[in-house]
């Protein structure tokens, strides 16, 4: 019976071994980080302080752009979202796609033609700004992916678009 009990206790003791290692704590010393970061230290670790006093705030820009029937011209809600886009690429530079939309009236052709330039628009303005064109990707849709299904005049506003991605 002793025997027995010893084994449980033996077990017992093993299992809370494991679990003990296998704990989620934190590794890191919050006081040492604390007192390293007082004398100037830099430990490897960043505080959401830190990282907030060294960036600018990201501000949602508007992606996509709206065009009036049978247009390729910029409107001017439309060029001030993008002055906003074009500094953020010139300050970060990356990859992006315009992608140019058109609604269903004209010709299959017609459309993605129309699709084409609104990109091409999109692109020339934010080349103007300073954005290397050779980051931007210009594609036209056409009438392939409408926003808005339908055949009345708000289908048709929502479908002419160029949209940033």
């Amino acid at each position: 019976m002793l025997h027995k009990a010893f084994k449980q206790g033996l077990g017992l003791a093993c299992v809370m071994a494991v679990l003990a290692g296998c704990s989620s704590t934190s590794t890191t010393d919050e006081n040492a980080s604390t007192a390293a970061a007082d004398q100037g230290v830099n430990t490897g670790t960043t505080t959401q302080q830190d990282v907030s006093a060294t960036q600018e705030p990201v501000v949602a820009l508007e992606t996509v752009f709206y065009f009036d029937f049978d247009q390729a011209v910029l409107k001017p809600e439309s060029r001030t979202a993008l002055l906003g886009h074009a500094e953020q690429l010139k300050a970060a530079p990356r990859s992006i796609r315009l992608e140019g939309h058109a609604d269903e009236r004209g010709t299959r052709e017609y459309n993605m033609a129309l699709g084409e330039r609104r990109a091409n628009a999109v692109r020339d303005f934010l080349v103007l700004q300073g954005v290397s064109g050779s980051d931007l990707e210009v594609i036209s849709y056409g009438e392939e992916r409408p926003a808005s299904l339908g055949s009345n005049e708000s289908s048709y506003s929502a479908n002419r678009r160029v949209e940033l991605k």
